[in-house]
């Protein structure tokens, strides 16, 4: 089945254009909507999404039509990839059916690696420089030394039960536990 998407931005602007030129590629559904490209939500992508089949087609008037941001554009032709769904594009005359548009199509999925890898390697910078700089990544620790110390000693006496001193401390079991056991 051939789907064609058309979204504009504003309710002030005409789909008609995108829908003349679905229909004139021979588009058998055409699912169309107005609402901004950065709305999360696009309800009738969405349904065409959970209506493709491997083998179907989905054509766009041109592809920021499509995705919201080339991060999400990416991310939807490889959901469409691994649908086994051809894409087209009309206006950059992209089409996965053909030698040249599936080259396209692994170039943008290159594209998404790379930047995968980027956003990966700047990631690590900033922690290693955060490090330098003598902060400390993660979640502050439940029970300071002092009440590690407390809480032993605490635990010392059998009468006083785990539950009694984690709720003493305001943490759970396996906090006080794990707190413990770091400082063993």
């Amino acid at each position: 089945m051939k789907f064609g998407y058309a979204r504009v931005s504003t309710t002030d602007q005409e789909l008609e254009a995108q829908i003349l030129a679905l229909q004139k590629v021979g588009c058998d559904e055409i699912l169309a909507e107005k609402v901004s490209g950065r709305a999360a939500s696009r309800p009738e992508l969405d349904r065409m999404l959970d209506k493709l089949r491997s083998g179907d087609s989905v054509v766009v008037w041109r592809l920021d039509r499509l995705g919201r941001s080339m991060k999400h554009l990416l991310e939807l032709v490889e959901l469409l990839t691994s649908k086994k769904v051809e894409l087209i594009s009309l206006h950059e005359n992209i089409d996965t059916t053909t030698a040249t548009g599936k080259m396209m199509l692994q170039f943008f999925a290159m594209l998404a690696e790379f930047e995968r890898n980027l956003i990966s390697e700047r990631t690590k910078a900033g922690l290693v420089a955060a490090r330098a700089r003598g902060k400390k990544g993660g979640r502050k620790p439940a029970l300071d030394a002092k009440q590690i110390r407390l809480a032993r000693s605490m635990l010392s006496d059998p009468d006083v039960s785990v539950t009694e001193v984690a709720k003493h401390f305001n943490v759970s079991r396996s906090a006080l536990y794990r707190n413990l056991d770091k400082s063993s």
